[in-house]
């Protein structure tokens, strides 16, 4: 039997009494209000303490720029080219006057017209709409990040003991308290919802179910940081529809659920994830699908329309855009949960990107890298506007239904409405987008041709 010194002694009483302390910390003011879902402020109190902070520390970086004559911002942040909404039909009219002065319907093919679709060409190339949609915003002030001016070089001492700092801030403190509170809701997640799914199937299981997933939610938001404000909340989803949100990152899923209980639809996975999906699906009707069904379209439109035809059973969480966008716009919204005829709650997410980037570029970081990163940012800071419900009109396609709810998105959220598949930053563009602009244009000079034989 080994005896402990003196000093040994000291040291295990004391690093037992700083883990009792951190633990009983936890526990009081943040597992315990998540368990009911208050907060004491200290989240909204330590985003000013830091707003005020990179302010400071914007103006000393601009400051000794300007003393030092270097260029503080990256030009033309906002886009390369000035482009103002017009139609194909109007810019070739345009090009064919200034060529040949000649009105639009004189000839049926001018060589001049290849100069549109030469401009156009390049436009695209120089200003590409869908591949700056997948990296990070350039921010105009620095957040102490990694992440910060794109040419950002020594300008005083202060301001390098600042940013040291906060590296041991980060790492060294926030981190094990975020991985310690990330482990601790997913592991209650886990076992509370297994515990559930035993019960009989009545209120009593709906509600032990529905306060289990709120609880854990909670607290893996309080992982992150995150300062979520929500607007409107009485137009949150009710059971028997579908809930839709523009899509930045994969913490849009636990942003939303710790506010409200949904059924959650994806692909059936193994290692940890698919220990909680099974476990989640025992307490709650989640939708969860084989890999090889993912690709059917009438399987997953049957499953889903079974789902919301039974008005006792929770709205599902859908993001229509089938990948993460970098927060600055909302692209197209695939059709498939707009055909099924449900009631649509729409709902904006906005992040706040000076605390951190919440967007995941998936082609550039793994799950893990990415958590990573979430969790050694200052915080995650959101707005969340639910729109009033949605419903298919009469004569009207599930497309057009799609883009009148993705542009109440963007209007609401303050985005971008573009039409472009996200899945292009994946693959080539579709002979659809080719043959549409071929068509505009055949119209264009089929339809002077008819009208002059007319006339």
């Amino acid at each position: 039997m080994f005896l402990l010194l003196p000093f040994d002694s000291l040291v295990v009483n004391l690093l037992g009494i700083s883990i009792t302390v951190l633990f009983t910390l936890l526990l009081v003011f943040i597992i315990v209000p998540a368990i009911f879902g208050v907060s004491f402020g200290i989240r909204r109190v330590y985003m000013k303490t830091l707003l005020k902070i990179f302010q400071w520390a914007t103006l000393r970086i601009e400051r000794g720029a300007k003393e030092k004559n270097h260029p503080l911002y990256k030009p033309y942040i906002n886009g390369i080219i000035a482009k103002e909404p017009t139609s194909l039909e109007e810019e070739i009219k345009e090009i064919r006057r200034s060529g040949s002065g000649k009105a639009l319907d004189t000839p049926e093919f001018e060589l001049s017209d290849i100069f549109y679709f030469c401009r156009k060409g390049i436009e695209t190339i120089m200003d590409d709409e869908v591949t700056k949609r997948f990296s990070a915003e350039e921010l105009e002030s620095w957040n102490l990040l990694s992440r910060t001016n794109y040419n950002f070089q020594y300008i005083s001492l202060r301001l390098t003991v600042l940013w040291g700092l906060g590296v041991l801030i980060r790492y060294c403190f926030l981190l094990p308290l975020r991985i310690a509170l990330a482990f601790t809701g997913i592991s209650l997640l886990v076992t509370g919802t297994t515990v559930v799914g035993y019960l009989p199937n009545g209120r009593c299981k709906e509600f032990l179910s529905k306060h289990v997933h709120l609880m854990c939610y909670r607290i893996c938001v309080r992982a992150l940081t995150a300062i979520i404000t929500y607007h409107d909340r009485e137009n949150r989803p009710r059971n028997g529809g579908i809930c839709v949100a523009n899509h930045t990152s994969p913490i849009d899923v636990i942003i939303l659920a710790s506010d409200g209980y949904y059924a959650m639809v994806g692909q059936i996975h193994g290692g940890l994830m698919g220990v909680i999906q099974r476990a989640m699906v025992k307490a709650c009707p989640h939708v969860w699908f084989e890999r090889s069904e993912v690709k059917d379209r009438h399987l997953v439109a049957k499953r889903l329309t079974e789902h919301v035809q039974d008005k006792s059973k929770l709205p599902i969480l859908i993001f229509p855009e089938g990948t993460c966008i970098n927060n600055t716009s909302v692209m197209m919204f695939k059709k498939g949960s707009f055909e099924i005829g449900a009631t649509v709650y729409p709902v904006a997410i906005k992040y706040d990107p000076q605390f951190g980037d919440a967007f995941w570029n998936s082609s550039k970081y793994g799950m893990v890298t990415y958590l990573l990163r979430m969790m050694t940012s200052w915080a995650i800071v959101c707005s969340v506007w639910y729109l009033p419900p949605m419903t298919r009109q009469p004569e009207e396609d599930a497309v057009h239904f799609a883009n009148r709810v993705k542009s109440a998105i963007a209007r609401q959220g303050g985005l971008v409405d573009l039409l472009w598949d996200g899945g292009l930053k994946r693959e080539k563009v579709k002979d659809a987008f080719k043959e549409e602009q071929q068509k505009l244009y055949s119209k264009m000079i089929v339809g002077n041709h008819e009208d002059r034989s007319r006339s």
